[in-house]
């Protein structure tokens, strides 16, 4: 297969940035969208010119580290998946495939297709930690009941990657989704209850401090989302900050 690619390069953060154009051949269907980069870059250096710069670690769907722009969309074409998992079928021979990073004001370009997404890292730390007993001997698991549907909510909400996409894929780049899915993970387990208000406000805070847009409901972010965390999460803590706003 042979392709045309449009590749977003940018020397650092304070580069103006613009798009090159790459062609590529012998590119193999089976091949995941990483490994297709991973030919590219090895032509480069052939040539003698600078790889595209692209994160990844896990390849596996796992650490959401790979995030990309293709053909406008987070993650690519397909569903449910990270971009180390989108494989070369998704395109035809003679493709034209445009990659670009993550836009959004509080995901700054670092270099190339490489993005600063430390604010989800902020707005974590600003959900601080949950108040557990550790004196004396270890609580048994099920000693505190858990309704089912609950904890399976909190374990999808859990399920949550921090890729971005949810973000990327918003006309306001709001990290409602993200955030929503980091409250709720703890706000409907009992664990979760003793620091639930100042939690939601301290998060919310920091999100908004982060420069992320409002949510206007769109739907966007759920559908792009590779976990499918689902926008029950966004009521879910706007719910959380309305009571929160009110008794704290």
């Amino acid at each position: 297969m042979k392709l045309k690619l449009k590749v977003w390069r940018q020397e650092d953060a304070q580069d103006k940035g613009g798009f090159k154009n790459y062609d590529v051949d012998g590119i193999d269907g089976d091949m995941s969208f990483l490994e297709m980069l991973d030919v590219l870059n090895n032509n480069l250096v052939n040539e003698g010119i600078d790889p595209v710069e692209f994160d990844h670690d896990c390849r596996e769907g796992i650490c959401g580290s790979c995030s990309l722009q293709i053909n406008g969309e987070p993650h690519g074409p397909d569903r449910r998946i990270t971009t180390c998992q989108l494989h070369m079928r998704k395109f035809k021979d003679g493709d034209e495939i445009v990659i670009e990073p993550f836009r959004a004001t509080a995901f700054p370009v670092i270099k190339d297709l490489v993005i600063d997404r430390s604010a989800f890292d902020r707005i974590q730390h600003a959900g601080g930690y949950i108040s557990v007993n550790t004196s004396g001997n270890t609580q048994d698991a099920n000693s505190i009941p858990i309704d089912k549907q609950d904890a399976d909510d909190s374990f999808y909400a859990a399920t949550c990657i921090g890729c971005g996409a949810c973000v990327a894929a918003c006309k306001n780049a709001s990290a409602m989704l993200f955030t929503s899915a980091k409250v709720s993970q703890f706000a409907l387990l009992p664990q979760g209850k003793i620091e639930a208000h100042e939690r939601v406000l301290e998060m919310v805070h920091q999100m908004d401090k982060e420069g992320f847009g409002n949510c206007t409901n769109t739907g966007a972010c759920e559908i792009e989302c590779p976990k499918g965390i689902s926008l029950e999460n966004i009521a879910r803590l706007n719910r959380e900050y309305l009571s929160a706003s009110v008794f704290s």
